[in-house]
């Protein structure tokens, strides 16, 4: 069984950062896309971002574009959000997932992805 911890959320005021930790447990993920969503109170799941499982590739929602950089250290099992310029439309509750080996992109859904974090809080405050 495998299982993901997040760490690395807290309370930022606008404009500052922080860096998302996302550790793997129980089965390397060097093949596995890892994702990155987030959840706001009283909405649905949203897509941040993902990286491919070798990391040449990553996609994310426009909102945070050129703003977040996703990465990963497969040697580590470990996944990370960068988080720049943070927006307090950005606080939510962030989740990191991994996909079945050999998942087609563009993984987007939250159904696309078979293991889960139980989240970091993000709090972005004006």
């Amino acid at each position: 069984q495998v299982q993901l911890v997040e760490s690395g959320g807290g309370l930022v005021e606008a404009g500052g950062s922080l860096r998302l930790t996302c550790v793997a447990f129980g089965r390397t993920l060097y093949n596995s896309s890892m994702g990155w969503f987030r959840q706001a109170p009283g909405k649905e799941r949203e897509f941040v971002a993902v990286i491919s499982h070798g990391g040449a590739y990553s996609h994310y929602t426009d909102s945070v574009k050129g703003r977040f950089t996703v990465s990963r250290d497969n040697a580590k099992n470990t996944a990370y959000l960068q988080m720049n310029s943070l927006k307090v439309e950005d606080t939510a509750t962030y989740y990191c997932a991994a996909a079945e080996r050999g998942a087609l992109w563009p993984l987007r859904g939250p159904g696309d992805y078979k293991y889960w974090g139980q989240g970091t809080q993000v709090t972005v405050s004006s």
